[in-house]
């Protein structure tokens, strides 16, 4: 009877290189292994991990300390509220979410306008991005908007609210561009990663097809200045273009608002 061998032993020189590649990414690759199973200590890793994702889905986010946060970049901030009565329902219904509440039109109404863009923030599904990365976006992609002239509606943060929200509420305020901040799905690696979701001229019927999205922004992923400079970049081709979405194509070589080369 021939004896199964057991999984190849590595090798000491692999684990040099391992360590390397480890010190590249947050990914988990060439974990040690006991036999066919995972060591004890990557094992525990992988489940805490997976418990901050799952915090990170049921947290609240700190509307008082946002505003707060959000203060010094000299715009009004109005506070609204999805279809969705609480985390849970925003949790279970992901249509609530996209619908804006009853009273949310007695709130944006008197602030109606002509406006070029409305920065809509929203915890989604990790508040604590939101937390943590609006704020240092928002402080990067508004000035040069304001260099070049651009009509900024107030900031709108919207309780238990998703992407298409910020459809209805381009919309009610008379903006014709919409960018929503959210938090994103979390992962095992980064339980803290926000998205940008950009769309021109939104409607009942607007699609995922039709918006931009710039994903990942945190320190540990696409810093801010890179964030900013492709947010700021992607709003100067929608103004000119009058289109978002699979029809916009990002020109990383352009340089930002206010600094195209004169022809």
């Amino acid at each position: 009877m021939t004896r199964r061998s057991g999984p190849p032993q590595r090798k000491p020189q692999d684990e040099g290189l391992w360590a390397r590649l480890r010190r590249l990414t947050a990914a988990r690759i060439g974990l040690p292994r006991t036999g066919a199973s995972l060591a004890t200590s990557a094992l525990l890793d992988f489940q805490l991990a997976h418990a901050r994702a799952r915090d990170a889905v049921w947290e609240e986010l700190d509307e008082a300390r946002l505003k707060t946060d959000l203060a010094e970049l000299g715009l009004a901030e109005l506070s609204v509220s999805s279809a969705a009565k609480d985390r849970q329902h925003y949790l279970m219904r992901p249509d609530l979410g996209r619908r804006l509440a009853p009273d949310a039109l007695n709130v944006l109404s008197p602030r109606v306008g002509n406006f070029d863009v409305t920065f809509v923030i929203s915890g989604g599904l990790s508040a604590r991005a939101v937390q943590a990365h609006a704020a240092p976006l928002l402080t990067r992609v508004l000035r040069p908007l304001r260099e070049d002239g651009w009509r900024i509606a107030p900031l709108i943060i919207v309780r238990h609210g998703r992407v298409a929200i910020g459809d209805a509420i381009a919309n009610m305020l008379g903006a014709s561009c919409a960018v929503v901040l959210l938090g994103e799905r979390p992962g095992l690696s980064a339980p803290d990663s926000m998205g940008a979701y950009l769309t021109w001229e939104p409607t009942a019927e607007t699609s995922d097809a039709d918006r931009n999205c710039i994903s990942n922004i945190r320190p540990d992923g696409l810093g801010y200045a890179a964030a900013a400079s492709t947010l700021v970049r992607l709003l100067d081709a929608m103004r000119r273009l009058r289109l978002s979405g699979v029809r916009l194509k990002d020109e990383g070589e352009l340089p930002a608002i206010g600094r195209r080369p004169k022809n």
